[in-house]
């Protein structure tokens, strides 16, 4: 009798992981990926949508059509975990055995969280926010643009700073720059996440102008007198203002008693296994690893989940483990980027930006449905390793 194996969520590192498994064990297994919409979205796309430079219509399709063969679908809502009894229950009262399960049931967004947020603020980390943002950025003429975060952890970390550059180019060729205030409200003490990135491009903001402001955890909005408030007891003035969501784990974790109280799965951050469950894996935004909540980080973690379920399937010791590799690109306006590259223990050095990496972010974006899903990115690829010149032309 084949594994069976089911994979909640049809995201990145789900699709990916349960082609890996099919391609792997082929007879061996059945792979059954349950997901609630049966549509594959590419999020990252969304920041160019809100910025003009993308249609939605391209950044969305139908999972089956990622999916090998072999692979089952069932567009359905996980609604329970049962560990003790290897199963899944279903929205529409079925249920689905596993005897291997891969929790990629990813974040979601929770303006809900911050009074007056979803009616004074804009957001570009869902395709209907990114076209409402699109729509305003076009009425806009100018005045105090405020660009924020309004929970951490947050997915995708550089697209706030991306989009901050990117809106400063957008504005200056809209001939309304002049007549703008930008300013980039962190809720740590620096532009970013990470240290190395934030010495890199902190100067390249301070060059065109942008503001920051440092230890700016929001808390409240006040749409009618257009002020965003901080926990730290600072208020800020604005005339558009754009924040990134509070997010949190799935229903089906925290129901399922499964994750800490924001959702997030304990996970190994080695085997990948949620901590106290051999045969449940977390994967990608799901976990609380300690590492960036990305497409990246599951594109990474997928091929480890999959070695890790084909060796125990296998009857042999799996050897396979997660080293922290992440690997993404920080536009920042002007047609250049940079990328970052890193792991556990090895903080990204970041290049000085250029159109080398622009181009390669580009490429990455078309080039993605042939390819990421299916885990057919080349080791030679641009974005896989750089040109030996990139990380020094300007």
């Amino acid at each position: 009798m084949p594994a069976r194996v089911a994979v909640l969520g049809g995201g990145v590192g789900g699709t990916l992981v349960a082609n890996l498994l099919d391609k792997e064990l082929g007879r061996d297994a059945r792979v059954t990926v349950v997901d609630p919409t049966g549509m594959h979205d590419y999020q990252p796309g969304y920041l160019y949508v809100a910025l003009g430079e993308a249609k939605g219509h391209w950044l969305s399709r139908e999972e089956r059509t990622l999916l090998r063969p072999n692979v089952d679908l069932a567009i359905e809502r996980a609604v329970r975990i049962h560990p003790d009894a290897g199963t899944v229950q279903l929205e529409r009262g079925g249920s689905l055995e596993w005897d291997y399960l891969v929790i990629a049931t990813g974040s979601r967004l929770v303006p809900e969280q911050i009074p007056g947020l979803s009616e004074g603020a804009f957001e570009f980390y869902s395709l209907d926010g990114a076209e409402r943002l699109a729509q305003e950025l076009r009425r806009f003429d100018g005045g105090r643009l405020k660009v924020g975060v309004a929970g951490i952890p947050y997915k995708c970390p550089p697209a706030p700073v991306e989009f901050t550059f990117m809106v400063e180019e957008y504005l200056r060729h809209k001939g309304v720059r002049d007549k703008s205030e930008i300013e980039l409200l962190s809720p740590l003490n620096r532009a970013f996440t990470i240290e190395s990135a934030s010495k890199l491009i902190q100067p390249y903001m301070d060059e065109r102008g942008i503001g920051l402001t440092t230890f700016f955890n929001v808390e409240a909005v006040d749409p009618s007198a257009g002020v965003v408030e901080s926990l730290e007891g600072e208020k800020q003035e604005y005339d558009l203002l754009v924040l990134v969501p509070p997010h949190k784990g799935a229903q089906v974790v925290i129901d399922s008693e499964l994750g800490d109280p924001g959702g997030w799965l304990p996970t190994d951050k080695h085997t990948l296994n949620v901590e106290g469950h051999e045969r449940i894996f977390g994967l990608g935004d799901a976990t609380n690893l300690p590492i960036s909540k990305s497409g990246s980080t599951a594109h990474f973690e997928a091929p480890v989940i999959a070695s890790r379920i084909t060796s125990l399937v296998k009857g042999t010791a799996p050897k396979e483990n997660y080293g922290g590799r992440v690997m993404c690109f920080l536009e920042t306006g002007n047609g250049q980027a940079t990328s970052l590259r890193f792991d556990y223990d090895h903080p990204p050095q970041p290049p000085k930006p250029n159109r080398a990496w622009h181009t390669a972010k580009w490429l990455f974006n078309r080039m993605y449905w042939e390819t990421v899903p299916q885990g057919r990115i080349p080791e030679n690829a641009p974005f896989s390793k750089p040109p030996a010149d990139a990380a020094t032309k300007g």
